[in-house]
């Protein structure tokens, strides 16, 4: 983050200053504020990012033995993020358990993803082309997708390059260059990112009202209601919820996990929600036709009328990047 002067910043000290987006972070407890820490120091690059060092990942370590729930937190961060950079090492690419479940938390934001190949100056040239398609080779049941995500080869440090420096100059111009897009489309970005959040909060809420209604089609006077509710939680497919609710423009590639539901409906039960048309009124209407306006007009209206910022003064921080020698 930038401030003046560099300092670090404690965990605890981070979710209480209110300035600052990190308050939701206090739920994941007092072992994860532990290895929370802000870094602040002068840079025009960092008044218009904030960059965020996450913890390497460890195959041969089960999540437990961090302290805190290690992806509860990685997908509080890639949710707000606007690119994700995955980063391996020439000697060590190892793809295993912690590494595919990344990737499980990263479904559907594989456009946000990029891959580094970081101290690739470390190897020789044909060294280099082995590890290129051994990562590829170990990423590719991992990344579900057409079109894999963008690779950069380089050394990302301050000191000079040991090879290639042609080569790894050109990849580090490349990824500044895609910093630099995200800065300037961030408005764009953010207008479309709570178009999306708003597309899953109807889809939510659908769901929620398509299984309340099961619930009361199939509750009766001699029933146990307890019964019935978990009967529904567990087996969705068996009462078409899933298959009901893509009649509502709903793409299927949306849909949670049924699994989500079962601990969702633990924490409250079933038979204690409304139905959809119990949220409307005369005067605001109802809850879900306000969302989809939302989502079909105001928030497609809003981002017609913003244009791309510049980056105007900061143009130094976001065009290029200084030659190492």
């Amino acid at each position: 983050m930038a401030g003046e002067p560099p300092k670090t910043t404690d965990g605890m000290v981070l979710v209480t200053d209110r300035k600052k987006p990190f308050s939701s972070l206090s739920k994941y407890g007092q072992g994860f504020l532990e290895h929370l820490a802000g870094l602040t120091m002068p840079s025009e690059l960092l008044e218009l990012i904030t960059l965020v060092d996450t913890p390497g990942i460890i195959e041969n370590r089960k999540q437990q033995e961090r302290g805190y729930p290690f992806n509860n937190v990685m997908k509080w961060f890639t949710d707000r993020s606007d690119l994700i950079f995955v980063v391996f090492d020439p000697t060590k690419l190892d793809v295993g358990l912690e590494l595919e479940t990344l990737f499980r938390l990263l479904k559907g934001r594989e456009a946000q993803v990029r891959i580094i190949l970081n101290k690739a100056d470390s190897v020789s040239e044909q060294e280099l082309m082995r590890v290129y398609g051994a990562l590829f080779w170990g990423l590719q049941p991992l990344i579900n997708v057409t079109e894999p995500p963008r690779l950069y080869i380089g050394s990302f440090w301050t000191k000079p390059y040991q090879t290639q420096p042609e080569l790894f100059l050109k990849e580090e111009i490349s990824l500044l260059d895609d910093i630099n897009e995200i800065v300037q489309n961030r408005i764009e970005k953010k207008i479309a990112f709570i178009r999306h959040h708003a597309i899953l909060v109807r889809i939510h809420a659908l769901l929620v009202d398509f299984y309340h209604k099961a619930f009361r089609q199939h509750s009766y006077l001699f029933k146990n209601s307890d019964s019935v509710a978990a009967d529904i939680v567990s087996n969705p497919e068996k009462y078409k919820i899933y298959q009901s609710i893509l009649a509502f423009n709903v793409s299927k590639y949306d849909l949670p996990e049924p699994h989500i539901y079962e601990e969702f409906f633990n924490i409250t039960a079933l038979p204690t929600y409304k139905e959809l048309t119990a949220h409307c009124s005369y005067f605001s209407g109802c809850l879900l036709d306000n969302i989809e306006r939302a989502i079909n007009s105001d928030l497609p209206n809003l981002l017609d009328s913003v244009h791309p910022q510049s980056c105007k003064s900061k143009q130094s921080s976001c065009s290029g990047v200084e030659g190492k020698k």
